[in-house]
């Protein structure tokens, strides 16, 4: 594998990461289709690259974790990153060995990005309206919020799966604010990512033969410099929309990229 091979891999799994759109399925699509590349080695690569985006997300909100270890922490912040954790392993664990040849990613996908919009156009009748909606905070969160978030995320170990998609469409259609919508979806990934990474790792622990560790340094770096400035925007651009435009452009983007494959 050449260095630009490594380093469009990497972009692709920096700006795909954050989107409502499966970052696993687009950098198995371009290993496969443009690297030749089997399709057990492209899984272990697209997981491996998460590692980037992962160190991104750690240095984004190094405060709010370290802040974590400290005795007078945010109980709720913590509380919804360890239990979602758990609850995502009740689903993605058994669903990595059992469902392995899932391919209904882009149905799933186009389901969440019809929801998405339908939720955009009810906020935005009720804005016209004059109805006051109610959008809940960090630390309105509920135990079931938590274990349900947890579990959906799970889901995104089937490829075409968005876990950021899924994660962020769930907080929404719970009323939460965008941006804080936003950050606890990129919280809670660190763990995942990290389960994840190790799950693959012990299933088949040796690096694929296409991958060198310069073609890995390279990888990774590349998807942590691209993760870090397309989630900055991102959080930047949710502060600034409306809500209720803030649901439609994401469902938009999300349905454009789960007809995509099939127009292509």
């Amino acid at each position: 594998m050449h260095i630009i091979q490594s380093i469009l891999l990497g972009l692709i799994q920096g700006i795909a990461e954050w989107l409502p759109i499966s970052s696993e399925g687009q950098t198995m699509l371009f290993m496969i289709e443009f690297l030749n590349i089997s399709a057990d080695e492209a899984l272990s690569l697209a997981i491996f690259l998460h590692l980037g985006t992962m160190l991104a997300v750690i240095l984004r909100f190094r405060a709010e974790f370290f802040a974590m270890l400290k005795p007078k922490s945010n109980p709720v912040l913590l509380k919804i990153i360890v239990i979602s954790t758990l609850s995502t392993g009740a689903t993605a664990i058994p669903l990595f060995f059992f469902l392995k040849t899932f391919n209904q990613g882009d149905a799933v996908m186009l389901l969440i990005g019809v929801m998405l919009i339908l939720t955009g156009l009810v906020l935005k009748l009720q804005s016209s309206k004059n109805i006051a909606y109610k959008y809940k905070r960090i630390e309105n969160m509920r135990l079931r919020d938590m274990i349900l978030l947890g579990l959906a995320q799970g889901f995104a170990i089937l490829p075409g799966v968005s876990r950021s998609g899924t994660t962020v469409t769930f907080l929404l259609l719970n009323r939460m604010n965008q941006k804080h919508a936003l950050e606890i979806s990129f919280l809670i990934s660190v763990p995942a990512v990290s389960g994840a990474i190790a799950l693959s790792m012990l299933t088949a622990p040796s690096l694929p033969v296409t991958m060198s560790v310069s073609n890995a340094f390279v990888m990774v770096s590349a998807s942590f410099i691209a993760g870090y400035a397309t989630m900055d925007a991102l959080l930047k651009f949710a502060e600034r929309i409306n809500f209720s435009k803030f649901c439609i452009v994401l469902g938009l983007l999300t349905i454009i990229f789960a007809i995509l494959p099939a127009i292509l």
